[in-house]
């Protein structure tokens, strides 16, 4: 693909001004997706291709982001595995029959080649929607944070069932990892196949760990799922609560890794190295208050940067269900004028 600012800073390349996108940009604070929710669940527009690409290039034109990412949720990887996923209102995701012994592990199923191809389906759909020059990104969930949904039973607080079934059943817990990273693998080739120019990994939940137990558990299959992808490919690495394992992170695999809000960019991708893009690392919240405090706080991650190639601007998670619309495009208006301002491009 030919002049994306975004794919040129996942490659460290100069850019007339820094790229932005939203993790979460098609969500619950959108109007249009919320019409879309009216008449199905997550998990209907996830499986249905209309509907996801609808959702998907809806967020796009609103914002006026420099790429679009496919709609779709982390757990989708679960099912072919055999995991019942369901989304319950004011709850989340819940899991009716997660991981609760090593032989939970043994009777997972291994998916046959017609799994999860709703999700490259949107993406064809996409790639013919959107301009030529607009890259789309795909995703899926690391190893870990997908092993603790299955272990939990939906999102936690403490994630204290994972790391004791880690501890207790340590080779059950490689078996579940590994299972998964393949799955995942396989579903980020196939959106790749589909016309993804990029894909990110959310670990959403390796925070939870110790560097320690990151290095035991989580890093050889997070780092196998790397390896898995074509080269060439833009890999996004990306958790939260995770500063203590960034180094490890980017040693597992990526080529752009992700900030979230609470790491100091500047001395973090300073720490990282000069050899790694990054992106973020706005704090959500931003987009709650005034717009002259939100552009405050996004000159200050800009300023961090320093127009130094390599850098996607993005929030330090997904964008929050109550945040204005409005909000988010004049943030999108400001990184590009501001940034292109400090290029000396008109």
């Amino acid at each position: 693909m030919k002049e994306s600012p975004f794919l040129d800073a996942c490659r460290r390349r100069p850019t007339a001004y820094t790229p932005v996108w939203l993790m979460r940009q098609a969500g619950r604070y959108m109007p249009s997706y919320r019409a879309v929710r009216k008449r199905a669940s997550i998990l209907e527009v996830c499986k249905t291709p209309a509907l996801a690409c609808q959702v998907t290039v809806d967020a796009w034109h609103r914002l006026g982001v420099d790429a679009a990412i496919i709609f779709a949720d982390l757990l989708l990887v679960l099912e072919p595995l055999g995991f019942r996923v369901r989304f319950v209102a004011g709850e989340g995701p819940v899991i009716d029959n997660p991981v609760r012994s090593p032989g939970d592990v043994a009777r997972l199923r291994r998916p046959g080649p017609g799994a999860l191809v709703e999700t490259p389906a949107a993406i064809r759909m996409v790639r013919q929607a959107l301009p030529a020059n607009v890259p789309v990104i795909g995703f899926a969930g690391a190893p870990f944070t997908l092993a603790s949904y299955a272990i939990e039973g939906g999102a936690s607080r403490d994630f204290s069932r994972t790391r004791a079934f880690a501890r207790a059943h340590p080779t059950a817990f490689r078996t579940l990892l590994s299972r998964i990273g393949a799955v995942s693998a396989a579903f980020l080739r196939a959106q790749i196949t589909a016309g993804c120019e990029a894909v990110q990994v959310f670990d959403s939940w390796v925070g939870c760990l110790s560097e320690r137990d990151y290095r035991t558990h989580a890093f050889a299959p997070t780092q196998k799922l790397f390896a898995a992808l074509p080269r060439g490919i833009p890999a996004i690495h990306f958790g939260t609560g995770n500063a203590h394992l960034l180094a490890a992170m980017k040693e597992a695999g990526g080529n752009v890794i992700g900030l979230d809000w609470r790491v100091d960019l500047e001395k973090t991708w300073r720490a990282l190295g000069p050899r790694v893009a990054v992106q973020g690392n706005l704090d959500p919240s931003a987009l709650l208050g005034s717009r002259a405090e939100l552009r405050r706080e996004a000159q200050r991650v800009l300023d961090a940067a320093g127009g130094r190639r390599g850098h996607v601007f993005n929030l330090g998670h997904g964008v929050l269900p109550q945040t204005p619309p409005d909000n988010a495009r004049a943030l999108v208006d400001f990184v590009h004028e501001e940034s292109a301002r400090r290029r000396g491009n008109p």
